[in-house]
């Protein structure tokens, strides 16, 4: 049988995996995610996982690699993107304030131009050639990519087209068309995503051409695989040239690990790791997409990927003490303080002293530390956050010789928004240590940071418990309690679509008491609430939490085996799955035109233009699968009529949507 290798890209850790399709998993490795260079985190895992290939198997026999990441996801959230030219065609100036385009965009430079198209199909504008042509010269030397939307162009991708064309004659810059990423209407959206994607694709491709490079060296010539934020796979090339489909990729994979892992199909997953916590569900074995579209980072794009609630609680959330809500965990992620002295030995005698001292010291038990490279040079950086920077250059600093007024917090705070800089302090996962329920790292540096903890001043009524060990305890409770209620936020979400902030007083108590672990059994009223659905737990942290969460929410708990690299699994379990919809209008009586992907046709019978498109659909649905690395495809046709009623029970056809799915395993390397 083919050997499959599965790799993710996570906020603490870079996992790996070796499967075979009939018999499962056979060995996985983990090594630390290296955000300034995810390569080298690669290759840790890479390698740890090649040592456990069976016996006469060689790396170069390995028949496909796929991974999930984080890239995407991460690069949107954090506004971190290259320089692109976003060319409009037929829009308004108005469109800029709609879906945020105006907020993604910054500084990146917007050339609106004359063309586009109507609801029907037809050209609304002669496209101005003279205009793009200027357009392109001008940008290109100071842009990455360049990205074009036209009005209308999901009904007639003409315009969009030609621009491409020119833009490829003119310059050597990658590009990307509207209609190629959405058939939906909704054009500030679609011109969002298509600029959103544009941004993405240097990124994607030092990461896809940085793994490559690790195959070639150690002789795998498989296919490479990226996973899309649905689930499904695609092959790198397409990934290069659509990256903004790899959103949302890692919580997809973990679905897809979880339902391959665990057998389940009605289940709710939650999938914890070192950052956040993401939930999502799965129905009749697959994962429940937004058809609205992903969000992510406050942006609603018009990429289908799976509906995942994130927060911002993990195995490395910061523990911390807040003036309104007391004692919490999260969300914001900083380097465990076990972790911190693993990687960096002499911060334990800094500790140390700090335990040893008398003197009244603010941030005790909290030190600074690069995350990654400066993105826009010295010059992006206010004198302030460059003394900071520069204090750094050596290694991890503690905050108390580090911040000596609110100044230089504020310089400090700058420089971890912007991701260069990441605190480290107390939590879960120095928590876990404390209590022996985790050994990786530096269990005496854990111990010393709890201590350290009860010094801090008394805010929101928290009250310090007595010494370390109970302080771990009291981490673990929280994370307990704030895990149930994102769990229920989740599922009432779902169910009644009340999210939490409008919960409402009642409904907070009524879920904090179902949570208490019997502490309302003496009151007047008695709550419980049950979450109906198994819950299936993933990730590195669950097995020090899950047992007690799923017991205060009444409901049988399931974590498979190999949960932690659940991602990975996902990775190489998941299919390639693409989906292609051609619409059929009626822009006058008698007239069916079917808009297809690369222009019009009309016909004078409703059921010749549904035969046409079905078949139109159908190719072009099969050759993108086989284009993303799909081999046997399978097609699925489905058709949706919108027809109007009037009274006296005359209809009136509006517009029909005509879908053909083709999907299929991907095509293995031949050993």
């Amino acid at each position: 049988m083919p050997i499959l290798l599965g790799l993710d890209t996570g906020g603490t850790y870079t996992d790996a995996v070796l499967f075979d399709p009939a018999k499962g998993v056979l060995a996985t490795a983990k090594s630390l995610t290296t955000k300034h260079d995810l390569a080298l985190g690669l290759k840790g895992a890479m390698d740890g996982v090649l040592q456990h290939l069976p016996d006469g198997v060689k790396a170069a026999e390995i028949a496909l690699v796929s991974m999930s990441t984080t890239l995407a996801t991460n690069a949107i959230v954090e506004a971190h993107g290259a320089p692109i030219c976003l060319i409009l065609l037929g829009y308004d100036v108005k469109a800029l304030e709609r879906a945020g385009l105006k907020q993604a965009l910054g500084t990146d430079p917007v050339i609106f131009v004359a063309g586009g198209h109507k609801p029907s199909g037809d050209e609304q504008a002669p496209l101005d050639v003279e205009t793009v042509r200027q357009a392109i010269v001008t940008h290109a030397p100071k842009v990455a990519a360049f990205a074009i939307s036209g009005y209308f162009s999901v009904r007639n991708p003409a315009h969009e087209i030609a621009v491409r064309q020119m833009i490829r004659e003119l310059t050597d810059k990658p590009v990307t068309c509207g209609h190629e990423l959405t058939s939906k209407l909704d054009a500030p959206r679609r011109a969002l995503t298509v600029a959103l994607n544009a941004r993405l694709i240097p990124q994607l491709q030092q990461l896809i051409r940085a793994v490559s490079g690790l195959l070639a060296d150690k002789g795998i010539k498989a296919p490479l695989m990226v996973v899309k934020g649905d689930g499904s796979l695609i092959d790198q090339q397409v990934a290069l040239t659509c990256p903004v489909e790899t959103i949302l990729s890692g919580p997809a994979a973990s679905l897809v690990g979880a339902r391959h892992l665990s057998g389940a199909d009605n289940v709710m997953v939650s999938d914890m790791g070192g950052t956040t916590t993401d939930i999502a569900m799965l129905r009749d074995g697959r994962p429940v997409l937004n058809k609205e579209g992903a969000v992510v980072g406050g942006w609603r794009t018009m990429v289908e990927a799976v509906a995942v609630h994130t927060y911002g609680l993990g195995g490395d959330s910061e523990v911390r003490v807040d003036e309104v809500h007391g004692f919490m965990v999260g969300p914001r992620r900083v380097v465990p303080l076990s972790l911190l002295c693993h990687l960096y030995p002499k911060m334990l005698d800094v500790l140390k002293a700090q335990l040893a001292s008398d003197e009244m010291m603010a941030y005790r038990g909290q030190f600074a530390l690069r995350q990654r490279p400066l993105d826009t040079g010295a010059e992006g950086l206010s004198d302030g956050q460059a003394k900071v920077w520069d204090a750094l250059a050596d290694g991890p600093v503690p905050l108390a010789d580090l911040v000596f007024s609110p100044a230089t917090g504020r310089h400090l705070s700058r420089l971890v928004d912007r991701g260069l800089v990441i605190i480290s302090g107390l939590t879960p996962s120095d928590a876990s240590h404390v209590l022996g329920r985790q050994a990786n790292w530096n269990r005496e540096a854990a111990e010393i940071g709890a201590e350290l903890f009860l010094r801090r001043a008394i805010y929101g009524g928290w009250v310090p418990p007595a010494d370390g060990q109970a302080l771990a305890r009291e981490v673990v409770e929280q994370v307990v309690k704030q895990s149930g209620h994102v769990i229920l936020q989740t599922a009432l979400a779902e169910q009644a679509g009340i999210e939490g902030p409008h919960w409402g007083a009642l409904g907070r108590y009524l879920v904090d008491q179902s949570l208490g672990a019997g502490q309302n059994a003496a009151g007047l009223i008695d709550v419980a609430l049950k979450l109906n659905f198994p819950l299936v737990a993933i990730g590195a942290p669950v097995g020090s939490y899950y047992a007690e969460i799923a017991k205060r929410l009444r409901t049988e708990l399931v974590i498979p085996p190999h949960a932690d690299v659940s991602n990975a699994v996902g990775a190489v379990a998941g299919g390639i799955l693409q989906r292609v919809v051609v619409t059929i209008t009626q822009p006058t009586d008698g007239i069916y035109r079917t808009h297809l992907p690369d222009g019009l046709k009309d016909f004078t019978d409703l059921e010749a233009a549904a035969d046409f498109a079905r078949g139109i659909a159908e190719t072009e649905a099969g050759a993108l699968a086989k284009k993303a690395g799909a081999a046997d495809i399978e097609f699925n046709h489905e058709r949706a009529d919108k027809v109007f009623e009037q009274p006296g029970g005359m209809r009136i056809f509006m517009e029909s949507q005509v879908a053909v799915t083709a999907f299929g395993r991907p095509a293995l390397a031949e050993g």
